[in-house]
């Protein structure tokens, strides 16, 4: 009986051990996130670094996601288009390229382009000026690398996003139109004037906030991943992997959750 308490004891250690990382994991990332608040609101604010880092993140993410933005409303014209033809109802193509572009795919897509570039590169980054005890020279140098390298790059995430899913949605709506035009044979001003007269405010306002809340996700966890990279180069390549892959992960899921709330309150 000793023997399989013992045993019992021993299985249960590696679980409760698991289950102990996993919570303190996510206490030092909550604890992250709410240093970044407080330190938007105080000083000194860098604002050399985040001018730098809105260049970097959001100049260096344009043509991939004008690219996505681009050939996803393409795409979606060439499949809607046969599927409305049947009903009679092509003349609603642009209406739902619109709709689905900013709704949706505009701010997802961009998101996990944004995400894949930029969560990596956070990680990577911070992770070897952490592996190379660069962190540890600036805090013994009286500089808070929180406000420093993670609060700027925060920042700057979040307002890019909104301006890049601004354009992904422009460019999906004018991919569709050139498919429209050269593939249908659609009228350009129809489409055109279909597409921008069924959005609403509710719609506009619903696209314009999962930006936001997707760059703070981008940005926090890449940080975070970074922040905390041990064991040398391929602790580095592991955080960069894990940055991108629960970025990706966490924007699928609040993707959700946040149009399940939006939709309750705004009513669309």
């Amino acid at each position: 009986m000793a023997e399989e308490a013992l045993e019992a004891r021993s299985a249960r250690a590696p679980l409760s051990g698991a289950l102990k990382g996993w919570l303190f994991s996510f206490q030092e990332f909550w604890l992250l996130v709410a240093r970044v608040f407080a330190n938007i609101f105080s000083t000194p604010f860098y604002l050399g670094d985040l001018f730098f880092q809105m260049d970097s993140i959001g100049v260096g993410s344009l043509p991939i996601v004008a690219l996505t933005g681009f050939f996803t409303g393409a795409v979606m014209a060439l499949q809607l288009s046969a599927t409305l033809a049947q009903y009679g109802q092509i003349d609603r193509l642009g209406q739902l390229v619109s709709l689905s572009l900013v709704l949706e795919l505009g701010p997802v897509l961009s998101a996990l382009m944004v995400g894949a570039r930029n969560a990596s590169g956070m990680a990577s980054e911070l992770g070897s000026m952490t592996v190379t005890e660069q962190i540890d020279a600036m805090r013994a140098l009286g500089t808070d690398p929180m406000r420093k390298l993670v609060t700027p790059r925060v920042l700057a995430t979040v307002v890019m996003s909104f301006f890049l899913t601004v354009i992904a949605d422009i460019c999906g709506i004018v991919g569709g139109l050139v498919y429209a035009v050269a593939g249908i044979h659609l009228d350009a001003n129809q489409y055109w004037i279909s597409a921008f007269r069924i959005l609403d405010s509710a719609d506009v306002i619903q696209g314009l906030v999962k930006p936001l809340i997707f760059g703070a996700i981008i940005a926090t966890v890449g940080c975070y991943y970074g922040m905390k990279a041990r064991g040398g180069t391929q602790g580095v390549g592991k955080a960069t992997t894990q940055a991108v892959v629960l970025a990706s992960i966490l924007i699928i899921i609040s993707d959700f959750v946040l149009s399940r709330l939006l939709v309750g309150l705004l009513g669309t």
